[in-house]
């Protein structure tokens, strides 16, 4: 080949190599630049608010097994978790040194009457000192966690003692508002307030109320006035939390009063057949779950608290059982409500 010839030649492959990338293959690059950038992003925190009384507060026995004040350990986590047949069900609970797994994914926040306890997901977020109980979060928080590819943030708001017909009275319902009405809105907004300072890098891409998870009924029971009133109140709490939280379609997860298991007294059997009823009324939509709890519960013989049954008599594995269902029906509303 001649000098001329082989000039041409490698002027033509400069400029073929030089030469911009067509129009398509332009596009495929700032469609993955774009989409680095936005794997990048931190990812809204989903928070989900758990309210009730007592139960939603947290009964399960972890690990405390006095022979006379919690029947020698009966029903408590470690114990149900003792049981070969139960092993894969609570595997997840502990590493494989044996520690309590604490999540760095799924947070806790809950104000109890002494203390603020937050951190990451974990035994001990119950209204007592230490880190001998749980309540339905516990399970609740592994499901959801493991679901949801964002950080997640449970917020609990819970007393014992209190009643949907007088302490948490909706707004919208007859008669004046209940006194922890406000309150559980109030510990919910200091919350979101305290995002940036109690969860930073959770918080970091913003967040989103994603669920509300409702556990109570004990109190209303004992009241004839406010089993004839709790479906219709129970409506109007969800309509109301909902317009006051401004998310008209905030999931809504409804846990039934399962205490005792089916066989139960007139004014149980009532106040479940008006949470399950409440569930389905037009008025709250496609957004609500009623969650059946009843065959969760266990004989006071073998659980820690053989005399509270108002408190699932302190079995763990009711509680645990009682937030897997929980998680799964939030689940389901989450995948029916997607756009």
């Amino acid at each position: 080949m001649s000098p001329a010839r082989i000039s041409l030649a490698i002027i033509l492959l400069l400029l073929v190599a030089t030469a911009p990338a067509p129009a398509q293959d332009q596009d495929q690059d700032q469609d993955q630049d774009q989409d680095q950038d936005q794997d990048q992003r931190p990812r809204k925190l989903q928070v989900f608010i758990l309210a009730g009384q007592s139960n939603m507060q947290g009964q399960g026995v972890v690990d405390l097994d006095h022979p006379k004040h919690y029947n020698g350990g009966q029903g408590t986590l470690l114990k149900v978790m003792a049981d070969p047949k139960a092993a894969r069900r609570f595997a997840h609970l502990k590493t494989p040194e044996g520690e309590w797994v604490v999540r760095e994914d799924v947070f806790v926040r809950f104000q109890t009457r002494n203390e603020l306890k937050l951190g990451g997901h974990s035994i001990g977020f119950s209204g007592y000192p230490g880190k001998h109980h749980i309540g339905p979060e516990y399970q609740f928080g592994h499901v959801i966690g493991d679901a949801i590819t964002a950080p997640v943030l449970l917020v609990k708001t819970a007393w014992g003692g209190k009643s949907l017909h007088k302490d948490f009275r909706p707004p919208s319902a007859f008669g004046p508002t209940g006194p922890y009405y406000h309150r559980m809105l109030a510990e919910i907004h200091q919350a979101l307030a305290n995002l940036d300072t109690e969860f930073p890098r959770a918080a970091a891409g913003g967040y989103h109320l994603a669920g509300f998870v409702w556990f109570q009924g004990w109190n209303d029971m004992v009241d004839d006035t406010a089993v004839a009133q709790y479906e219709d109140n129970l409506v109007c709490l969800i309509n109301d939390i909902r317009h006051d939280l401004r998310e008209p379609r905030l999931p809504f997860v409804i846990g039934e009063l399962g205490n005792g298991g089916p066989k139960a007294g007139k004014n149980m059997l009532a106040i479940r057949a008006a949470q399950k009823a409440a569930a389905s009324r037009p008025e709250v939509g496609r957004y609500t779950a009623f969650v059946s709890t009843t065959a969760f519960a266990r004989p006071a013989r073998l659980s820690p608290n053989v005399g509270h049954g108002h408190h699932w008599f302190g079995n763990a594995e009711s509680y645990f059982l009682i937030g897997d269902a929980m998680a799964h029906a939030m689940i389901k509303l989450h995948a029916i409500n997607s756009p």
